[in-house]
């Protein structure tokens, strides 16, 4: 992949030359006249979001009304602006920079819309909505986050293309000159008054889980090196290029994690890491997680300095502020202090400038995820889904095993059982009795994933499953049972717990992890250790996402470019009826002991 230049690293025309001083001067006076010289200063002020996964507006289409949830929160770009604007007036634009830390053209059915219905691709496209907002809004750099990739390399350059402003990742690398495919960062200038100008360079920093979760996209194309590893290399040529304030931008959490297990050498969640260990970081934007940061201060091991850490909520519903105080001191800036805290979207309106550019776009999507393309004999929910067998996650299930089935047909792999995985994705799904819609399905599937088939054995499936039931916190035969303290054991997210059709069993919850799965059976017989299966599986899960075992080095028989959530549709739209009894079976059920908890 040729290297993208385009908007890379413009220089600053500011030398930095300093102040000179008239006349030659005894050192000691010179000192004492500096001493009685007022304290020369600047502040300027970085805003920051991310993970704004194609919201727009305060909307959510899987539900066709205005979003909100518990704790009143709302989100969108459009509240963004507003508070942009309310900090822009206060600060003052030219001592502003307004940045992103990636994960931004996958998430809603807007950006499913522009990426596959009327995708941005074709000739004489549109221009992505996320695109024209953001350039509406004026942001200065955005860092790539792992959704970027999902709609695959074309789908990418042609949004970076459309924006005004780079998509940073210094180790997003060609595959084969090992040089960047995007740019490393970006030096802005800020301009004081009689003064040198402050020269801020903006780090941006990509998720090396890329190479898991879009293996498809990127393989023999880029690498994702480890955060720590090039920022350790290029925040240095930073500071040696001038820089007053290094901010890095970094499409990664802070806890230290990685989902992926030991598959990769480099952490999933380092933003803390790289502000440890990594010297000259003044602050970090950090992206990826999920999870509100108002202010996190960690300590660089070898500077002793203290690095300033925030993390805005998910979907444009925080906005990050990086407030930065600067004193002049013997010819150039440094950085006294720095604090960090979050504006909420909830508190502002939208801003009708975003209104009035989005809303023909909003409203065609609104429109597409309300046809209806199909009706269901009875509603169906995965409100008990995370701990029942539940049968709208087994229609998911069964499209999977029909696609894999049909496209295996004629082939040395027909012979052998299909069985398929899935997720409970979401607690609120529902499909209502009656008409369905493409958002009632889309609602059921929020993710992007494309269809895998692999090779498994009998005992690899066993294993398969016994990880999977690690999701359940340990529960004795006596206690009582609370629903909501079942799941998600050690932090465990929801999409990290599989189904799997075709094979009966039970998870004994009152056993150890790694013991509980009982009676597991195949055709009504004892699992055969040796059997071969194919096991439908999404490509989150086949490219090794949360680490369970034997999938990812599994043999590959076939695989697809169509989303699930499309596969579901169609098949909805096929049928023209949904009825559990084409699709719902009881598969799998809690127990303890023996005795079944529900």
């Amino acid at each position: 992949m040729p290297l993208n230049r385009r908007k890379f690293l413009k220089k600053s025309a500011a030398t930095g030359a300093g102040v000179a001083l008239a006349g030659a001067v005894a050192a000691p006076a010179a000192e004492a006249a500096e001493a009685r010289r007022p304290v020369k200063r600047y502040s300027f002020t970085v805003m920051g979001t991310t993970d704004l996964h194609g919201h727009v507006f305060n909307w959510d289409y899987f539900k066709d009304a205005e979003y909100g949830d518990a704790a009143g929160n709302a989100m969108g770009l459009a509240r963004i602006s507003t508070l942009v604007n309310q900090v822009r007036a206060e600060k003052g634009r030219c001592n502003t920079l307004l940045l992103d830390a990636g994960d931004t053209i996958q998430g809603t059915p807007l950006t499913y819309y522009y990426a596959k219905v009327d995708p941005i691709t074709a000739k004489g496209g549109p221009v992505h909505p996320m695109a024209q907002a953001m350039n509406a809004i004026g942001y200065d750099a955005a860092a790539l986050g792992n959704h970027e990739f999902n709609y695959g390399l074309e789908t990418l350059r042609k949004f970076e293309d459309q924006l005004h402003f780079p998509l940073l990742g210094a180790n997003a690398l060609d595959a084969k000159t090992q040089k960047p495919a995007f740019p490393p960062y970006l030096m802005k200038t800020l301009r004081v008054p009689g003064l040198p100008p402050v020269k801020v360079a903006v780090l941006g920093l990509t998720n090396p889980g890329i190479a898991i979760w879009d293996k498809a996209y990127v393989q023999g194309k880029l690498t994702f090196p480890g955060l720590e590893e090039q920022a350790a290399k290029w925040v240095p040529k930073l500071r040696a290029m001038g820089a007053d304030v290094v901010v890095v931008s970094a499409h990664s959490g802070s806890s230290g994690t990685s989902s992926y297990g030991d598959q990769l050498p480099y952490v999933e969640n380092s933003a803390a890491l790289v502000a440890q260990r990594v010297p000259g970081i003044d602050a970090i934007l950090v992206g990826h997680a999920h999870v509100e940061i108002p202010e996190l201060k960690v300590t660089n091991e070898q500077t002793g300095r203290t690095v300033v850490l925030s993390e805005p909520l998910c979907f444009a519903e925080r906005l990050s502020l990086f407030d930065f105080e600067l004193v002049f001191s013997k010819g150039r800036w440094e950085v006294e202090s720095v604090a960090a805290s979050l504006l909420n979207s909830k508190s502002v309106a939208d801003d009708p400038k975003i209104t009035k550019l989005l809303s023909d776009e909003h409203a065609k999507v609104v429109e597409y995820v309300n046809q209806v393309v199909g009706t269901a004999t009875q509603a169906l929910t995965t409100l008990e889904a995370r701990y029942k067998d539940a049968p709208i996650i087994d229609l998911i299930t069964k499209v999977q095993e029909d696609v894999v089935k049909a496209a295996l047909a004629g082939t040395s792999f027909a012979s052998l059982p299909v069985i398929a995985q899935a997720s409970p994705f979401s607690r609120t799904s529902e499909i209502p009795a009656g008409e369905v819609t493409i958002r009632d399905l889309s609602g059921l599937y929020v993710y992007d994933n494309t269809l895998v088939a692999k090779l498994m054995t009998g005992a690899q499936l066993r294993a398969y499953l016994e990880y999977s039931a690690e999701y359940f916190v340990q529960t004795a035969a006596g206690a009582v049972v609370d629903v909501e303290k079942l799941t998600n054991a050690n932090g465990r997210p929801d999409y990290n717990y599989d189904y799997v059709s075709g094979l009966g069993y039970e998870i004994d919850v009152a056993q150890a992890a790694g013991s509980r799965i009982k009676n597991l059976t195949y055709g009504g017989a004892a699992l055969d250790d040796a059997q071969q299966f194919v096991l439908a599986v999404n490509n989150y899960r086949a490219n090794g996402g949360g680490a369970f075992p034997h999938v990812a080095s599994a043999t590959e028989v076939w695989s697809e470019s169509t989303e699930i959530r499309t596969r579901i549709a169609e098949w909805v739209t096929a049928k023209g009826v949904l009825d559990p009894k084409d699709f719902a079976s009881v598969d799998w059920k809690l127990t303890r002991d023996g005795t079944p908890v529900f």
